[in-house]
């Protein structure tokens, strides 16, 4: 398809990724596990790190411009053929449980207007109702996607939109609200020791923070369709600078309206429970409006996303070939109805285990480590063997640093994700060895070398011991 997403369209691509219903759970979510003062350090951290990977993806974009796909590309050209296909595996399957969250809270955000104590229609998304509506939801846009990636773009930017109106009057409210009293009552929460030392804190909040940057590479993944090459990273850099202003107001001015242990006991979305508090009870209709505007935006960036990484993998040689196939619209029609079809799955899955959206978000965001260390890991290798540095020398050194600080960034995450989610990734990521095989049986590729079948039986391994935890309830699905 010849390109056609210009500035506008890529950071709405992206923010519309990043800003879905992460955000409206933010206070209580983060507020459950720390203190303000270990949150804004928390924030920091995270900040730092995440601006470190977006000019790390802006730099690969201008560096490395053959390589579309972007984040299993640069961990194939940096890494070989096996860690490129996992890095792609990993991040397609954190992909599609995202849509699987975001189909389950468009209708656990519906309760609050149909719900009753006497009659529960969708309660947390997962009651049969949700499920079948929540199917047609995902078909519906799997058909909007099929009439091309710019009609779908279109729609993003309307969504996108619409989505910042609430949270926009969320972040004014709270900060007219604002008590400074409150906001450093118990500052760093050594009055309740069931949050821990405050290392222990910042620790609890970085899965949440990360999850609310899943998407961060959106334009780097759509790359191929840009109008301009340059807008990828331009559209990256300011779409996360844009959201991290967002997610930092609405978490410490959240906690100048309310205390740690009273954010901490809301019901989620919990931007409605604080808004309501502040300006009454349109408050917590505005929010729960412009949640379910903002995830099924949220879901309509995730699904071109999740149709574009097997499609640029199949043409690139890390999927069998026939992922790579459009259809007249030039939207990647295989991929697509794959996507889609395990999307499905995972939701009927959803409904007999009684799983919810956290234990989602806990999955896909470890599903997603991978390919951000080997995102940074690779902008480090560049910088460090000079490759693409012979007329610009004097950008090795920052590039060099940037690249050190993403890649130990995406480690520590890896550490914080836990032994548990990390096994359950494991268990996802195994089936992929036969994907693997295919394709390089389609591309008639040489079998798995001595390093390959090493890493191989070695996530086999960690695959089955996850799955006789799972069995015995040690890993727990809900």
């Amino acid at each position: 398809m010849d390109k056609k997403l210009g500035l506008g369209a890529l950071i709405s691509l992206v923010i519309g990724s990043m800003v879905g219903a992460g955000v409206f759970s933010l206070p209580q979510n983060i507020a459950a596990h720390a203190s303000a003062g270990a949150v804004a350090l928390g924030w920091a951290i995270t900040g730092i790190g995440m601006i470190c990977l977006a000019l790390v993806y802006q730099n690969l974009s201008m560096r490395r411009p053959d390589l579309d796909g972007g984040i299993f590309s640069y961990a194939k050209a940096g890494f070989g053929d096996f860690v490129g296909f996992n890095a792609a595996w990993g991040y397609w399957l954190c992909q599609l449980l995202a849509n699987v969250s975001y189909a389950i809270v468009v209708f656990s955000a519906l309760s609050y207007f149909f719900d009753t104590p006497d009659n529960v229609i969708f309660g947390d998304g997962n009651t049969p109702v949700a499920i079948t509506l929540a199917s047609l939801l995902i078909w519906s846009v799997h058909a909007l996607v099929l009439r091309g990636i710019q009609v779908a773009a279109l729609v993003n930017i309307v969504t996108t939109i619409a989505k910042m109106v609430p949270l926009i009057v969320f972040c004014v409210a709270i900060l007219l609200a604002f008590n400074m009293q409150t906001f450093t009552l118990d500052f760093w929460g050594q009055g309740n020791g069931e949050l821990g030392s405050v290392m222990d804190q910042v620790k609890s909040t970085m899965k949440v923070t990360l999850w609310v940057f899943i998407g961060i590479e959106g334009a780097v993944v759509v790359s191929a369709r840009a109008r301009h090459r340059k807008d990828v990273g331009r559209a990256t850099v300011l779409a996360l600078l844009g959201a991290l202003a967002l997610y930092v107001m609405v978490t410490l001015f959240s906690l100048g309206v309310m205390n740690q242990p009273q954010l901490a006991a809301l019901k989620n979305p919990s931007t409605a429970m604080i808004l309501e508090a502040v300006v009454g009870p349109w408050g917590a209709w505005l929010i729960n409006i412009g949640l379910v505007i903002s995830v099924m935006g949220a879901l309509l960036s995730w699904t071109v996303l999740a149709a574009e990484v097997p499609y640029i993998a199949g043409k690139t040689g890390v999927f069998p070939a026939w992922f790579a196939k459009e259809n007249k619209n030039g939207s990647p029609q295989v991929s697509l109805w794959c996507s889609t079809c395990l999307v499905q799955v995972f939701l009927i899955i959803i409904y007999f285990q009684n799983s919810t959206y956290l234990a989602l978000v806990n999955i896909a965001t470890s599903a997603a480590l991978v390919p951000y260390v080997f995102s940074g890991a690779y902008g480090l290798k560049l910088a460090l063997q000079g490759q693409t540095y012979e007329n610009q020398p004097h950008q090795r050194k920052r590039d060099l640093l940037l690249a050190l600080v993403a890649t130990v960034y995406g480690c520590w995450l890896v550490y914080a994700a836990g032994v548990e989610y990390l096994l359950l990734v494991a268990l996802l990521y195994s089936p992929g060895i036969f994907i693997y095989w295919k394709a390089r049986q389609h591309h008639g590729l040489r079998r798995l070398n001595r390093l390959e079948q090493g890493m191989t039986a070695a996530l086999l391994g960690c695959a089955v011991l996850a799955f006789y935890k799972v069995m015995d309830g040690t890993i727990p699905l809900h």
